[in-house]
C-alpha cells in the first residue's frame, strides 16, 4: 500500500533532487564528525575543539541574507550545483592536506568556516525550488520528506564517519565527502529548471537583501513564524546541547549518546511519515502547540528519570513532537512567501532558526553550569510553555493560506517620455473618489494596500484624504528607480489581484482611478559662492 507521505517521490524531478539533498546532508554531518575529531588529535583546547562547531553555523548568520538573496536572482539551478561543488572542492583540499600532515588545528577551522559557506548557500536555494516542482497539495509531504532526509543523514552520517575514522582516518571521511558532493552535483546538474520569463535585468544584490527584509518585515504571516521558530528552537536546544551530559548522566556514556541520536532521527522520521493523516484532524496552529507542549514534556520527563527504558522511548516521542512542530513552521513559511522572494524570504527562517538555537544553547549551557542539567532542561521547558501562552493568540494559519501564484503583468500606460531603467525615484499617485460614509472599511483595505505595495519592494507609502472635498483620497508609492516600478508589475500574485479589486470596489464613477507617474528630476548643483 503507497504511504502518502512517500508520493512526491514518484516525481522523477523530486526524487532527484531529494536524494542530492540527502547527500548533501551526509556530508554536513560526516564533515563536523570528522572536523571535531581530527581537532582532538591537533590541540588539546576545549575551546578550539568547540570553536567547530561554531566555524560551522557561523556562515548561517553572516551570509543567510545574501544567500538568499543570491538564490532568488540568479539561475536556482546553476546556484543549488554551486553549492556542491564549492563543497566538494573544501573537501578535496581537506583530504590533501590531511594526507600531506599539513593541517593544523587554525588552518582546520578555516577550512571548516569555507565550507560552511557552502552549506549556508545551499538551503535557501532547496526550500525555493521545493514549491516549484512539487504540486501545492503534495508540498506539505515533500517538505515533511526534507525533515527526513535531515534526520536520516543525522542518524547514518555520524556512523558513517565514526566507522571510517576508527579504521582509516580523517583524510578518508574527507575523500569521501567530496565523493558525495559530486554525486550531489551530478544530481543536480541532471535536472532542467524552468527559465523565469522576464524582460527585465536582474535585480542588484543589495536591493535585491533590502526587498526581502522588506517583504518579511511587511508579512504579518512571517513575523509570527520567524517569532515562533526562534522561541521554539529556544527551548528545544537546551536537550539537545546537553544531550551529551545527560547521556552520561545514565551511566551508559557514548553507547548510549548514540543511542538517544538515533532514537530522535527514528522517532522524527517515523512522525513525517504520519504526517498526511495527521493533517486531517489538525491544523498547523494545533501542530506548534501540542508538539511544543509535548517536547516540553518530554523533556523534563528525560532529566527527570536517566534510565535507558524511560529515556530512549521518551527521545524518540521528542524527535516526533520536535519534527511536528518544525514542519509546521516551514509550511508557513513557504506558504506565505511568493516564488520571487522565496529564497530570501526562507533564508531568514533559517537564521532565525539557527539564531534560536545558538542562543539556547549558550544560555541553558549556563544556566547548567550555575545549577545543574536536568535544572536547566526543565527551565527551558517551562519558558518554552510560558512562551506559547504569551503568544497564544499568534497565528501560522492565519485563516487560510493566500493566492499567491504569479499574474500576467499589467502593461505600463501613460508614459509619454523616454525613461532609462536606473533613473528615478518613481513616485505613483492613484486618486480614489469614495462614499464618505464607506471611509472606515476603506481605511481597513488600504492598511493591507500598504503592507503589499511595501511587500513588492516600494521605499515609502502614504494615504491622504482631501480636505477640501469630501471623500477624495489620494495613494503614492514611491520606487527606487524605473525599473524596480516595472519589476513590481511582474511580482503581482492572485492575492494581490484580489486587493485591487477591494479597492476599486470603494470607487465611486465610471472611470477607474486615475493613476499618474513621476520621476524624479536630477538638479543641476549650484554654483560655489564667492569669498
Amino acid at each position: 500500500m503507497e504511504l502518502p507521505a512517500l508520493r512526491p517521490l514518484k516525481d522523477r524531478v523530486y526524487r532527484g533532487l531529494w536524494l542530492a539533498w540527502l547527500t548533501a546532508n551526509l556530508t554536513m554531518w560526516t564533515h563536523d564528525v570528522a572536523a571535531a575529531w581530527l581537532m582532538t588529535q591537533l590541540t588539546d583546547s576545549a575551546v578550539m575543539v568547540a570553536l567547530v562547531q561554531t566555524a560551522s553555523t557561523l556562515p548561517v548568520f553572516l551570509l543567510g541574507i545574501a544567500s538568499g538573496a543570491m538564490a532568488d536572482i540568479v539561475d536556482r539551478r546553476l546556484w543549488f550545483a554551486g553549492t556542491q561543488a564549492w563543497v566538494c572542492v573544501t573537501a578535496l583540499l581537506l583530504a590533501l592536506l590531511a594526507l600531506a600532515d599539513g593541517l593544523n588545528a587554525q588552518l582546520l577551522l578555516v577550512l571548516t568556516f569555507v565550507n560552511g559557506i557552502g552549506l549556508a548557500a545551499r538551503w535557501p536555494v532547496f526550500s525555493a525550488i521545493v514549491p516549484d516542482v512539487v504540486p501545492k497539495p503534495h508540498l506539505p509531504a515533500a517538505l515533511a520528506l526534507g525533515g527526513i532526509s535531515m534526520n536520516l543523514s543525522r542518524v547514518i552520517g555520524p556512523v558513517i564517519a565514526g566507522a571510517l575514522l576508527a579504521s582509516a582516518g580523517p583524510a578518508v571521511v574527507f575523500v569521501l565527502n567530496a565523493m558525495m558532493a559530486a554525486v550531489a552535483f551530478g544530481l543536480i546538474w541532471r535536472w532542467k529548471s524552468e527559465p523565469r520569463p522576464s524582460a527585465l535585468p536582474g535585480e542588484r544584490f543589495v536591493g535585491a537583501m533590502r526587498v526581502g527584509l522588506q517583504h518579511v518585515r511587511q508579512s504579518p504571516r512571517m513575523r509570527v513564524v520567524i517569532a515562533r521558530v526562534f522561541l521554539f528552537f529556544l527551548q528545544a536546544s537546551a536537550l539537545l546541547a546537553l544531550l551529551p551530559l545527560i547521556a552520561r548522566s545514565t551511566g551508559h556514556g557514548a553507547a548510549m549518546y548514540t543511542a538517544m541520536m538515533s532514537c530522535l532521527g527514528a522517532g522524527a522520521i517515523a512522525a513525517a511519515l504520519q504526517f498526511p493523516r495527521w493533517r486531517e484532524r489538525l491544523d498547523r496552529d494545533q501542530f506548534v502547540r501540542y508538539g511544543t507542549m509535548a517536547h516540553a514534556v518530554l523533556s523534563t520527563l528525560i532529566v527527570s528519570l536517566p534510565t535507558p527504558w524511560i529515556v530512549l522511548p521518551a527521545v524518540a516521542l521528542l524527535g516526533a513532537a520536535w519534527i511536528s512542530t518544525a514542519n509546521s513552521l516551514v509550511l508557513s513559511a513557504q506558504q506565505a512567501l511568493p516564488n520571487w522572494v522565496r529564497a530570501r524570504g526562507m533564508s531568514i527562517y533559517q537564521m532565525a532558526l539557527m539564531g534560536g538555537t545558538a542562543i539556547g544553547a549558550g544560555l541553558w549551557g549556563q544556566v547548567a553550569g550555575w545549577t545543574t542539567v536536568p535544572a536547566a532542561v526543565t527551565a527551558a521547558a517551562l519558558a518554552g510553555v510560558m512562551a506559547l501562552y504569551a503568544t497564544r493568540r499568534w497565528s501560522v494559519e492565519g485563516g487560510g493560506d493566500p493566492d499567491l501564484s504569479p499574474q500576467p503583468p499589467r502593461a505600463v500606460t501613460g508614459v509619454a517620455l523616454d525613461i532609462a531603467p536606473d533613473e528615478g525615484p518613481v513616485m505613483v499617485v492613484i486618486e480614489y473618489l469614495i462614499d464618505p460614509t464607506r471611509a472606515t472599511e476603506f481605511a481597513r483595505v488600504m492598511q493591507s494596500t500598504r503592507r503589499a505595495r511595501l511587500r513588492q519592494g516600494a521605499l515609502s507609502w502614504g494615504l491622504f484624504k482631501d480636505a477640501g472635498v469630501p471623500g477624495r483620497y489620494v495613494e503614492y508609492f514611491v520606487d527606487e528607480c524605473w525599473v524596480e516600478h516595472l519589476r513590481r508589475h511582474e511580482r503581482f500574485t492572485a492575492a494581490d489581484d484580489e486587493l485591487r479589486a477591494q479597492r476599486l470596489a470603494f470607487h465611486l464613477g465610471s472611470q477607474p482611478p486615475a493613476v499618474k507617474r513621476y520621476v524624479a528630476e536630477t538638479l543641476a548643483a549650484e554654483p560655489s559662492m564667492p569669498l
